[in-house]
């Protein structure tokens, strides 16, 4: 959890301060941006955690207009205190992770929590390069 925490917090100031509309603007070909980045990570915690179903991915990387930094960050904030939450109710990191929205099988708590490791991880270092870019802002 530690580990995790720790992704999940450079993620979130990543995108604090970080000046309109480069936050949103993205910095790659693909479309990434910071705050997309986040509105993601909001989605992938939600998913494999609290259950909510996504119908697109690609869709969960497009902020919105009326998304704010504060607004998006403080989504993620609380999808990520939910998450911990459900992952505190687990004695045993064997047992099933919570069922995931149109999904059959389901994996190990443990199995989920390294993947978020995994998943935060690579989208902190996609964030830390799209910040870079906007400001010059290097550092967690």
């Amino acid at each position: 959890m530690g580990f995790l925490d720790y992704l999940r917090e450079g993620v979130a100031r990543k995108a604090e301060g970080a000046p309109e509309p480069g936050v949103r603007t993205a910095g790659v070909s693909s479309g990434t941006s910071v705050l997309g980045l986040v509105k993601h990570l909001t989605a992938v915690e939600r998913y494999y955690f609290l259950g909510a179903d996504v119908r697109s991915w690609p869709a969960t990387m497009r902020p919105g207009a009326k998304d704010t930094v504060a607004s998006v960050v403080a989504g993620y904030r609380e999808a990520v205190r939910e998450a911990n939450e459900v992952i505190a109710g687990y004695d045993d990191l064997t047992a099933a992770a919570p069922a995931i929205a149109r999904k059959r099988s389901t994996s190990s708590m443990r199995w989920l929590l390294v993947h978020m490791i995994e998943e935060t991880g690579r989208h902190a270092g996609h964030a830390d390069i799209l910040r870079e870019q906007i400001d010059g802002a290097v550092g967690r």
